[in-house]
């Protein structure tokens, strides 16, 4: 590929591949059977130009590769407030990846696709939750890639032999002791988010494992929602759970697994944790509730529609946003799942999220969320104040135009 026997595009991108595997130390490259690209949302003209010149060059994707959330929303036009300086290079970002091949999903959540990887696969994956998910829940083997470099491995089909592709990079350095937390507590998403930040915070960018969790609470949105806020509080890009994660699950009695050092994870700590999330006060004036970072799952948009049942519709000054991919709100809206959300006004953002492009109102200030990595960047990039909390307590308070708390859910 580098002598340009495949083009051209392909030859420029086998050298980005190339000079990564030199930084890694890598002794050589391995092949990978799918990738998903961050790359395609815009932050300036730089990574339009990289886009166009790869395809430019005639390079095409040479494994089935998803892309993440772009910086518009095509099925809803208007709704994002980009100023046409910056909404039209995004949309011709939009298209570039798709001439080079790559399909148009849009989403954070590829693990929520129908084709997924598989245990073992190696995959060149960017965007941290979906890196940890990926890493963590399907047991497939992917580094922290990050724009540029993605498409470079979508377009090549290969990956430098390094990271987290090497079995003895995947061992867990520490274990975090979860038996301590109460099975009521871990039936709310948001809770798993506030685990999430604590584990962040503990971990770093080491390899935790986590005991003591009955496996009958740990459902994938679950686990999305501890590896989210992970990669977000910390640099977290795979994490195991005894009896639950493939590899931990693999790896029951190896004496590498059992002498860690170890840490307790307490009730006590998990309020904080919700409490250092939220940057407003619980008495704070309400004017959104957003839902669906990373995106909402066909699971979520039931659990959804299951909690909104005898509740009335939201408060007309709370705007309720759900964000999640076109395939996932397809399937929710045959399932009739999406409309007693929208019977109440929430409004359904597909292709992006409300962390990351203008779609919050000037007057949408204080903003109350279920998501620990929305509450992680949402005050820098959007400048608003979050309240961290759960489902519940969001829906409780969307109805009532006003935060509304209840402590008993986070005992």
């Amino acid at each position: 590929m580098l002598d340009g026997g495949r083009g051209p595009g392909t030859a420029m991108a086998m050298r980005m591949v190339v000079a990564l595997a030199g930084v890694l130390g890598a002794e050589r490259l391995i092949p990978i059977t799918g990738a998903h690209i961050d790359s395609c949302l815009y932050h300036g003209q730089a990574g339009l130009d990289f886009a166009q010149r790869l395809a430019g060059l005639g390079a095409a994707v040479a494994v089935p590769t998803t892309l993440n959330v772009s910086s518009l929303d095509l099925m809803h036009p208007g709704l994002v407030r980009l100023p046409p300086a910056d909404a039209v290079p995004a949309r011709a970002l939009m298209d570039a990846y798709r001439a080079l091949g790559a399909r148009a999903t849009w989403t954070c959540a590829p693990y929520q696709l129908a084709q997924r990887p598989a245990l073992g696969e190696d995959i060149a994956w960017a965007e941290s939750n979906a890196i940890v998910f990926a890493n963590s829940v399907l047991g497939a083997r992917t580094e922290r890639y990050g724009d540029f470099i993605d498409i470079c491995a979508a377009i090549t089909g290969r990956v430098p032999h390094a990271g987290l592709h090497l079995p003895e990079h995947r061992v867990p350095t520490l274990e975090l002791d979860c038996s301590a937390l109460p099975a009521a507590l871990l039936a709310e998403e948001a809770v798993w988010a506030a685990l999430g930040d604590v584990v962040g915070r503990r971990s770093g960018t080491g390899i935790p494992l986590l005991t003591g969790i009955d496996p009958a609470v740990a459902d994938e949105d679950r686990l999305k929602a501890l590896g989210a806020t992970a990669a977000s509080s910390g640099g977290v890009a795979l994490f195991h759970v005894a009896g639950v994660t493939p590899e931990a699950a693999a790896a029951a009695g190896d004496p590498v697994w059992s002498a860690l050092p170890a840490a307790a994870v307490t009730t006590g700590m998990l309020r904080a944790a919700r409490d250092e999330l939220s940057t407003a006060g619980p008495s704070a004036p309400l004017d959104a509730v957003a839902l669906g970072t990373p995106h909402f799952s066909v699971r979520e948009f039931g659990k959804l529609a299951a909690a909104l049942e005898g509740r009335p519709a939201f408060h007309p000054g709370c705007t309720v946003w759900i964000n999640t991919s076109r395939e996932v709100l397809a399937q929710a809206r045959e399932a009739g799942l999406v409309q007693p959300a929208e019977e109440r006004g929430a409004r359904i953002v597909v292709d992006t999220c409300t962390y990351i492009t203008p779609i919050l109102g000037p007057e949408e200030r204080t903003v109350m969320t279920p998501s620990g990595k929305w509450a992680w960047y949402a005050p820098m990039n959007l400048g608003v104040d979050v309240v961290f909390g759960t489902l519940s307590e969001c829906l409780d308070s969307a109805c009532a135009g006003k935060v509304v708390r209840d402590d008993g859910q986070w005992n």
